[in-house]
């Protein structure tokens, strides 16, 4: 399955094989997706060792998804030039990420179920999302569902990650799913044109990119608001910060529904996430 690329591989240093198996697990994203794991984990109470595992598990998860993208893609991406695929370029052969991601995704079920059965099951939702869409639901109308479903579920296994296992607020998980629904849109704006020359069309190719980006501004809009005015009590000063931060979502729609900036639609989401659940931290919202 995928592009097999004889010879380039073996003829790759050992340091430029490690970077570029470190690039194909889609780095940033997956960093940024850890981070706001561990973070949500310092919010929640989680004890210090089992908020490593958290950020340990997550990131394992995030891995296994980015190296399965790049490994079931390899043919597509070959066609339409994607040079900047570490698999295009022969730094790595498809056969190689097939073994990084199912070696990841096998480190990511032992790392989450020792945080126990019910936090376990829900950051694996993250992944199996993740694998589903790689496998085939980013070329249909249900292509928000794995985004929706799986950033739902994130913030509501770390809570339960917690003493007592508690139940996440309901919206904290009504704010993953919209920063997962805005991603979606963000991370398939730029890519459009090389989907549709390869038979993909989620959601956002059929609707088009316009509408698109609307949608994605809304659920970010949505997302920070949630945020702010989720946690019981009025706002805090850094809370209402947060909401500040809502503005941007205008200028994520702009970027996601202009060719010309599409590319840093993706980015300003993970941003915007992140700095979102900084100030919810900082604001010392409860969460379990």
């Amino acid at each position: 399955m995928g592009v097999q690329v004889t010879g380039a591989a073996g003829r790759t240093g050992p340091v430029r094989r490690g970077v570029a198996l470190a690039r194909a697990t889609h780095l940033e994203p997956a960093l940024a997706v850890s981070a706001v794991a561990v973070l949500l984990a310092v919010a929640a109470g989680v004890t210090p060792g089992r908020t490593v595992l958290v950020g340990a598990a997550v990131l394992a998860g995030q891995a296994s998804i980015g190296w399965c993208n790049d490994w079931l893609d390899a043919d597509r991406d070959r066609a339409v030039g994607r040079q900047d695929k570490p698999v295009v370029q022969g730094v790595v052969t498809p056969a190689t990420l097939r073994t990084a991601a199912l070696t990841a995704v096998a480190v990511a079920v032992v790392l989450s179920l020792l945080l126990g059965v019910v936090p376990g099951l829900l950051l694996l939702v993250l992944v199996a999302s993740g694998w589903a869409y790689d496998a085939g639901l980013k070329r249909t109308a249900l292509s928000p569902l794995p985004y929706l479903t799986g950033f739902g579920a994130l913030p509501a296994g770390v809570v339960a990650a917690a003493p007592g296992t508690p139940a996440a607020p309901w919206w904290l998980v009504a704010a993953g799913a919209a920063l997962g629904g805005a991603a979606h849109v963000a991370n398939v704006a730029p890519d459009v044109a090389d989907d549709l020359a390869t038979g993909v069309r989620g959601l956002p190719h059929r609707v088009g990119p316009v509408p698109s980006a609307v949608a994605g501004a809304v659920l970010l809009g949505a997302a920070s608001l949630l945020l702010v005015l989720g946690p019981a009590g009025p706002p805090s000063a850094l809370e209402r910060a947060a909401g500040v931060l809502a503005v941007p979502a205008v200028v994520v729609a702009a970027l996601a529904g202009s060719p010309r900036a599409r590319r840093l639609a993706f980015p300003a989401v993970l941003l915007l996430t992140v700095l979102d659940v900084v100030l919810l931290v900082a604001g010392g919202a409860a969460l379990g």
